[in-house]
């Protein structure tokens, strides 16, 4: 009989292509994962891994009781979501990861609604970029990350998880009241060469995606100031600083000093809730991104509103 952990070890090397990925992922150390993966090859009675470079590699049996291995643990989980479904209330913790904008937009009314409905749900919250959030939901770490996608520049999702749709939005440009271009209705991005531009912090995922934007329209390397939070790249377009785009989820006021105007290309992206596929049927997790839904529906229906 085949332990249930060291069929996770197993499933983890392949997933994650190493034995220090798969220690990684499962929170425990690398000779952690190298010792059940050697209880395992006992068990199997055929090697599992070879060697490959630095690394290992599975060997032909190795990926047959791997696929096994995904399997099982398929199953384990549908069992897990099945309980759940059971029960008569949601339960537990539940840890979410969001980006600021659907922090200060989508997840105050979604929470509170989510504290009505399950009183006895408590909700971990933590603020990150798909980069950091990603590898958090990958890990364990998270249940659920609100993130968003470009159409441009589009998310990268790794293997395992599922993402269900929110919203979509738009970015706008900002510009401070007084520059040539302020009373245009729509501009062309490449026309705003006389001026600097505001991004976010640099190493950010939003700092990268405005430097691929600009470099499209052949403005690389225009980025002077980095900050983060938009509600302070907006303070800096009134203070005649530079330039941002800004989505309308992330805009609560606008400043006096600052033009909102449309952006030819269009500047959209598309917010998504992801979770683990191993996970979509777990109570709290359908719970919260059942939720979201509905809060997301709301901005795109205008029952609530963005500043222009």
């Amino acid at each position: 009989m085949f332990g249930l952990e060291r069929l996770r070890a197993l499933h983890a090397v392949a997933a994650h292509g190493s034995v220090a990925g798969a220690a990684a992922a499962l929170h425990v150390t690398p000779s952690g994962v190298s010792q059940q993966l050697a209880k395992l090859e006992r068990e199997a009675g055929q090697p599992l891994l070879e060697p490959r470079g630095r690394g290992v590699r599975l060997t032909t049996a190795g990926h047959v009781l791997a696929g096994h291995a995904g399997r099982v643990l398929e199953q384990l989980a549908r069992a897990r979501a099945e309980l759940d479904l059971l029960r008569e209330d949601v339960t537990g913790t539940l840890r979410v990861g969001a980006i600021p904008t659907t922090l200060q937009a989508l997840l105050p009314p979604a929470l509170g609604a989510l504290r009505e409905r399950h009183p006895d749900l408590a909700v971990v919250l933590r603020e990150g970029e798909a980069e950091e959030s990603l590898p958090r939901l990958v890990s364990g770490e998270l249940d659920v990350a609100v993130l968003d996608s470009w159409d441009n520049l589009p998310v990268q999702l790794p293997e395992g998880v599922v993402c269900v749709e929110l919203m979509a939005d738009v970015a706008d440009l900002a510009l401070p009241a007084g520059h040539r271009l302020a009373h245009r209705r729509v501009v062309d991005l490449a026309e705003v060469d006389d001026i600097g531009w505001i991004g976010w912090s640099v190493g950010t995922g939003c700092h990268g995606w405005l430097e691929h934007v600009l470099r499209g329209e052949g403005l690389g390397g225009r980025i002077t100031s980095a900050v983060g939070g938009y509600p302070t790249q907006l303070a800096l377009v009134a203070g005649t600083v530079g330039a941002a785009v800004v989505p309308r989820l992330g805009r609560v006021v606008v400043p006096e000093g600052v033009r909102m105007i449309a952006t030819r290309p269009v500047l959209g992206r598309r917010i998504l809730a992801v979770t683990r596929a191993e996970d979509v049927e777990r109570g709290v997790v359908r719970a919260c991104v059942d939720v979201l839904r509905e809060v997301a529906d709301r901005f795109t229906q205008g029952e609530v509103g963005v500043a222009r």
